[in-house]
């Protein structure tokens, strides 16, 4: 190119756009932090309850594995992260639409431990298992949504 137009030569991402991608996986990083915290924190609090005679048996006399809130906590928690990361793509207001998604979505998840045919201990420590990764997940990734800088 001879032309005393090209005065400009670009390489690399469109300006602007390697912050977004950053912080993209910034949050999405925290995110999965979070969601092994709220692991944890889940298993930890199913074994307590357990331990001082919860049984979680459910409909049809099954029991719920201690192991089985980790894996659940996990996969919704993941689910968390990637409602997070879409808002802060697409929400002008990301962390004030997250807030009252998880928040709906927390409460929705209150009834599947309702309808589950259990006694009233272990329904109420389920609804409290619930309580335990949204106290994580939720101020975790509303601050990461906040945050401005790259």
């Amino acid at each position: 190119m001879d032309s005393m137009n090209d005065t400009k030569v670009v390489a690399g991402p469109a300006p602007g756009r390697t912050g977004h991608t950053r912080r993209l996986l910034r949050l999405a990083g925290t995110g999965l932090v979070a969601a092994i915290a709220a692991m944890a924190a889940t298993t930890l609090a199913a074994a307590l309850a357990q331990a001082v005679g919860v049984d979680f048996k459910v409909a049809d006399g099954e029991t719920i594995p201690v192991p089985g809130f980790a894996v659940v906590t996990g996969f919704f928690s993941v689910v968390g992260v990637v409602i997070a990361v879409a808002l802060l793509r697409w929400s002008a207001r990301p962390a004030e639409r997250f807030v009252w998604t998880a928040v709906t979505l927390t409460a929705l998840s209150f009834v599947p431990p309702v309808l589950a045919g259990a006694n009233t201990a272990t329904i109420i420590t389920l609804i409290g298992l619930h309580l335990v990764p949204a106290a994580v997940m939720i101020p975790t990734l509303t601050r990461s949504l906040r945050t401005r800088t790259d």
